[in-house]
């Protein structure tokens, strides 16, 4: 038989865990985003500079990306650019950016 104080402690660390996975999920949410848009900026640059169209290539992605995801937001020509420009800005060759980068592409189970 439990005792009225051992289901309320029971209760409170079903709380607690349940706080905990909540955190937990979100970080591996953001991690996640920011390793997809890590992505994304590569591509955006590697295919930006093999593609006839270059000036207009931004254009057509954010136009493109928009009508496919329609009812998701973040696919603008500005947050592309935005996401260009941080994976040029951190991929540089500098140590202590590349610990930064390092650790966002680091795999989840390290």
């Amino acid at each position: 038989m439990i005792t009225e104080t051992e289901y309320y402690n029971w209760i409170k660390q079903l709380k607690q865990k349940f706080q905990q996975t909540q955190i937990k999920s979100a970080i591996e949410v953001n991690s996640n985003l920011l390793r997809f848009y890590w992505d994304l900026g590569a591509e955006i640059v590697e295919k930006q500079e093999n593609t006839i169209w270059e000036s207009k290539f931004m254009d057509k992605l954010s136009i493109d990306l928009r009508k496919e995801f329609s009812d998701v937001k973040g696919f603008s020509l500005g947050n592309k650019k935005y996401i260009r420009q941080w994976y040029l800005f951190y991929s540089q060759d500098n140590t202590i950016r590349q610990q930064v980068v390092a650790q966002l592409l680091r795999p989840k189970n390290d």
